[in-house]
């Protein structure tokens, strides 16, 4: 029989193990009953504490409908996020977010608007990586989301 691996971090705590398949699933479903315990006793450090340039994973921004239901231009207006391009291209993305759309890539912001009647963006994917930079938006492949960070800073 092969041995199988597998590690799992649950906050700052980290279980790698290596063993049958039988073994580690058994491991696995113990670490999964107690995963809730196991945060609260290490979650995870803030950038603080884990020093300059440390990567923090963010969470996706909660789905939220006095965003959803505005349009999109009245939503620029209220975030001032009309003449900067970077706040422009967020703003967008958390509307899109907030109508359900959980993973964008910046044609989607794009789209939306010329779809919308906005001025265009000089450099979406610029605009993008300045707000991956800042924490409002992480990749996730060939797509991103907006986290709760972004939102909060519009």
């Amino acid at each position: 029989m092969s041995d199988t691996k597998i590690s799992v971090r649950v906050g700052e705590l980290e279980f790698s193990g290596e063993g049958s398949e039988k073994w580690l699933e058994t491991q696995l479903d113990k670490i999964l009953e107690k995963a809730e315990e196991l945060v609260n006793l290490a979650p995870v450090k803030s950038a603080v504490e884990n020093g300059p340039g440390a990567h923090i994973p963010h969470s996706p921004m909660a789905p939220d409908n006095d965003i959803a239901n505005k349009a999109l231009a009245t939503f620029l207006k209220e975030t001032n996020s009309t003449t900067d391009q970077t706040k422009k291209f967020l703003a967008t993305a958390a509307w899109l977010e907030a109508k359900g759309k959980s993973r964008l890539k910046t044609g989607d912001v794009t789209q939306a608007l010329r779809e919308n009647s906005q001025t265009r963006l000089g450099n979406a994917s610029q605009c993008l990586s300045n707000c991956v930079k800042k924490g409002h938006c992480e990749r996730d492949g060939n797509q991103f989301f907006v986290t709760q960070e972004g939102k909060d800073a519009l």
